[in-house]
C-alpha cells in the first residue's frame, strides 16, 4: 500500500463531508467569503475543523489570530471556546470587516472576540507591555508571510508553556522548494521553516494539509 495518498478534489469534498462540523453561520460565511475577489485568502474548512478540534483539545480560553480577512477562522475558534473565553483577532485592514461582525453577532459569538485593526507587532508589543506574555493558549498566524519569523518570536513570548501555535502557508504553493523563486514572503517562510526545524524550545509538526500547516508546541 503507498504511504504517500494522493489528495483529489473528490478526497477533500469527502473529508469536508464527514471529518467536519461546520454550522450554519459557517458554511453562510464561508460561502459569503467564496464569492468575494480575494477568496482564496480563505481557510479551508477541514482547517477550520483542525483549529476548533485544537482548541478544545487545550481547553483554550485565550487565543489569537494574526489575519482575520472575513473572520471564517475566528468564527470557527470563538465557537470553541467556553463562554468567558476570548480570541484576540488582528487585521492591518478595515475591508472585511463589516462582513466579519455581521456574521459572529449571528452565531451568538460576537462578545468573545477582541477585534483590532491595525499592524499585529504593535499590538502585540501592547499585550505584552500589559503582562499577557505567557497568557495564550493558542496563536494562530496567517497574517504578512514576510514577517512570519517575526510573529514566530512574539508568539513565543504570548504562549504559555504546553500552548500552540499554527502557521498557515508553510509550503507557499510548493514555492519553498522551488530554487527558482525568491521573494520576500517565500524567503521568510524556508527562514521560518529551518529555524523550527532546529529550535529545542519547542516540538513541530509539519502538516501536508491545504498549503501546509506546521503546528509548534512550546516546551517551557
Amino acid at each position: 500500500m503507498a504511504d504517500r495518498l494522493q489528495i483529489t478534489e473528490d478526497l477533500i469534498d469527502y473529508v469536508c463531508e464527514y471529518g467536519t462540523r461546520e454550522t450554519g453561520p459557517l458554511a453562510q460565511l464561508r460561502q459569503k467569503t467564496q464569492s468575494l475577489p480575494e477568496a482564496d485568502m480563505r481557510v479551508p474548512q477541514e482547517q477550520g475543523q483542525l483549529l476548533h478540534f485544537l482548541l478544545k483539545t487545550l481547553n483554550a480560553r485565550k487565543v489569537m489570530e494574526l489575519g482575520v480577512f472575513t473572520g471564517y477562522s475566528t468564527l470557527w475558534m470563538a465557537s470553541a471556546l467556553p463562554e468567558d473565553g476570548r480570541v484576540v483577532a488582528i487585521e492591518k485592514r478595515e475591508t472585511w470587516k463589516d462582513i466579519a461582525e455581521a456574521s459572529w453577532e449571528e452565531a451568538g459569538v460576537r462578545g468573545k472576540i477582541d477585534f483590532r485593526i491595525g499592524r499585529a507587532e504593535k499590538i502585540i508589543a501592547g499585550l505584552l507591555e500589559n503582562g499577557e506574555a505567557g497568557s495564550y493558549d493558542l496563536v494562530f498566524v496567517d497574517a504578512d508571510k514576510k514577517s512570519y519569523t517575526r510573529y514566530y518570536e512574539l508568539a513565543l513570548e504570548l504562549l504559555r508553556p504546553g500552548g500552540i501555535m499554527v502557521f498557515d502557508n508553510m509550503l507557499r504553493l510548493g514555492d519553498v522548494i522551488d530554487p527558482s523563486v525568491s521573494d520576500p514572503a517565500v524567503d521568510d517562510i524556508r527562514e521560518l521553516n529551518e529555524k523550527l526545524r532546529q529550535d529545542p524550545r519547542v516540538i513541530i509538526s509539519m502538516l501536508p494539509f491545504s498549503d501546509g500547516l506546521t503546528l509548534v508546541l512550546k516546551t517551557s
